[in-house]
């Protein structure tokens, strides 16, 4: 757990533009769940996570990520580290009360190269 206790990137200014694409503040958009609001639906705690690993914020990834599949650290202040580029969310579903899927598409760019991250990740409440 020490590594999720390290020094975070600053987060944007609360005026700023999130990171996860949304038209909205930081502040008014992923800065409060990072702050420890509870996302109210799948998708945005995908945008937060999305907007958490933009500023290597590992504590509230793990979190947020369900126990049976959270990794014991993530060591985002390891170099190399992606320079995240953009989030898509291309369609999110609620299966039950419980459990619900958000498609998306997150870009980043690693030692000069592009890359792009297609999944459909699946959310338990």
């Amino acid at each position: 757990m020490a590594a999720a206790q390290r020094q975070i990137s600053p987060p944007p200014s609360h005026a700023a533009a999130c990171p996860c694409g949304t038209p909205k503040t930081f502040a008014s958009c992923c800065g409060r769940y990072l702050a420890g609001e509870a996302a109210p639906t799948a998708e945005v705690l995908m945008r937060s996570r999305y907007t958490a690993f933009t500023l290597q914020d590992e504590a509230y990834l793990l979190a947020s990520w369900h126990a049976s599949t959270r990794p014991a650290s993530l060591d985002l202040h390891d170099a190399p580290q992606p320079k995240w580029l953009g989030l898509k969310i291309i369609a999110h579903a609620t299966q039950d009360e419980t459990h619900a899927t958000v498609e998306f598409v997150a870009r980043n760019k690693l030692a000069g190269r592009a890359q792009r991250l297609h999944e459909v990740s699946r959310f338990c409440v």
